[in-house]
């Protein structure tokens, strides 16, 4: 079974690039990249310069024990609509690599409680949410950067 990339909730984006205002109601905060910052809507790296939002987000649909609201940076303009693909995410060296030489990896049931999580380098990645894929209790996936733990995207069943 394969797993569909999830971004940042359309909403949220819209919402705080429109009205600059994070998922819990706050300002956010507009600055220019030093370069190199995680931009969650295009899973890809800020050029220095590039006009950025850092806010509050959950990429959890319910509440419960393991939601969390953490900060993400986010293009201050649309982007293009087509983004890379899990294995081209995973696979990307140097400079530019969305995620680096490693992940960390959180598996969840459908209630939203985690079951399982585990540090990697990023070349494992992929055959661990193999395994994950094989385990009907894991409903989605959610990959962080290890350094930070900040939240970089989420892995849903593809239906």
């Amino acid at each position: 079974m394969a797993w569909q990339v999830e971004t940042l909730d359309p909403a949220f984006v819209e919402r705080a690039r429109r009205e600059g205002v994070d998922a819990l109601g706050q300002p956010v905060c507009r600055r220019a990249a030093a370069g190199g910052e995680p931009l969650r809507d295009a899973l890809r790296r800020a050029r220095p310069g590039e006009a950025l939002i850092l806010a509050s987000y959950s990429p959890f649909r319910q509440a419960g024990p393991y939601r969390e609201y953490g900060p993400v940076f986010l293009a201050a303009e649309p982007q293009p609509a087509a983004l890379p693909g899990l294995s081209a995410l995973l696979g990307r060296a140097g400079e530019d690599a969305y995620f680096g030489e490693g992940v960390a990896l959180r598996a969840y049931d459908s209630g939203q409680a985690m079951l399982e999580a585990v540090l990697l380098p990023s070349c494992e990645a992929e055959a661990m949410l193999a395994r994950w894929a094989a385990r009907p209790e894991i409903a989605f996936a959610m990959l962080r950067f290890p350094a930070h733990g900040c939240y970089a995207l989420r892995l849903n069943r593809s239906q």
